[in-house]
C-alpha cells in the first residue's frame, strides 16, 4: 500500500499544486488499476481516474486522518466506479472474449504480463453477471489484495456483508467458468 508523507497532504490542503501533482503520480497506478478492473473499459477507467483526482482536490481539506490516506482515496475512487456502473448500460461479452480467456488460461509462460486490453476482455466475460457491490468487493479483496477491515472502511459495508458479496461473486464467476468449460 502506498504511504504519502503527511507534509504532502498538508501542502495539498493549502492549495499547493506541485504537492498535489506528486500525490497524483503516487496514486495514479493504483487507482487506474482499480477503475479498469471495476469498469472493464480503458476510457471509462481513465474518466473515473480523472473524476477521482478532481474530487480529491476539491475535498482534500476534509481529510482528517481517521483512516489512512490510501483508504480515503480508494473510497472516493470506488464510489465513483460504483456510480458509473449503476448508471451505465450493462455490458455484454464480445465475440472474442471467450477466445481471449482460453488463450490466457492455456498460456504456459508464467512471466507473461496480462495486458489491459486482455484484462478488460476477461473481466467483462467473468464479471458481467456481478452486481456493482460484488464486483467492488471482489476487486478490492482479490485483485487489490486488501484485508476485509480496509474494505469495510472503503465501502461502508459490514464485514459480514462483504463476505456474503465476496462469496456470491466467487460462486458466480466459478459458475461462469464452468459454463465456458473450465473446471
Amino acid at each position: 500500500m502506498i504511504k504519502v508523507d503527511n507534509d504532502i497532504i498538508e501542502k495539498c490542503k493549502a492549495g499547493d499544486r506541485a504537492a498535489f501533482r506528486s500525490l497524483v503520480l503516487a496514486y495514479q497506478p493504483m487507482l487506474y488499476s482499480l477503475s479498469l478492473k471495476m469498469l472493464c473499459c480503458d476510457e471509462d477507467a481513465k474518466d473515473a481516474l480523472q473524476d477521482t483526482f478532481i474530487k480529491v482536490w476539491q475535498n482534500i481539506a476534509s481529510y482528517e486522518g481517521r483512516c489512512s490516506f490510501s483508504t480515503w482515496i480508494y473510497t472516493i475512487a470506488s464510489r465513483i466506479c460504483i456510480d458509473r456502473l449503476r448508471s451505465a448500460r450493462p455490458f455484454m461479452p464480445l465475440a472474442g472474449d471467450e477466445e481471449t480467456l482460453r488463450d490466457y488460461v492455456n498460456d504456459t509462460d508464467p512471466h507473461r504480463a496480462l495486458e489491459s486490453s486482455e484484462w478488460v476482455r476477461i473481466a467483462r466475460l467473468l464479471a458481467g453477471k456481478l452486481s456493482a457491490k460484488q464486483r467492488l468487493v471482489f476487486t478490492l479483496c482479490h485483485f487489490e489484495g486488501l484485508e476485509v477491515a480496509e474494505v469495510e472502511q472503503i465501502t461502508g459495508m459490514s464485514a459480514d456483508k462483504i463476505k456474503k458479496n465476496l462469496y456470491v461473486a466467487r460462486q458466480t464467476i466459478r459458475e461462469r467458468l464452468k459454463q465456458l468449460g473450465y473446471e
